[in-house]
């Protein structure tokens, strides 16, 4: 799995994760939500993602969006 798949896979995990806990948990939580897309954007325009430093430190190679 490539850099790119992996970073999706997380976000798209992360979203269905916070939805769920705003549902089943705490209305708090859609913060959670909310900071995930902010961040989606933000990496969007600047091409700098935490995560994907640290999947690249963890050794999953790179895909073409993430280099």
């Amino acid at each position: 799995m490539t850099l790119d798949r992996s970073i999706f896979l997380f976000a798209g995990v992360m979203v269905l994760l916070s939805v769920a806990l705003t549902l089943w948990v705490s209305p708090s939580f859609m913060w959670l939500t909310v900071f995930i897309g902010a961040n989606l954007i933000q990496s969007s325009f600047t091409g700098f993602c935490p995560a994907a430093r640290l999947f690249k430190a963890l050794g999953i190679k790179a895909g073409c969006a993430f280099q």
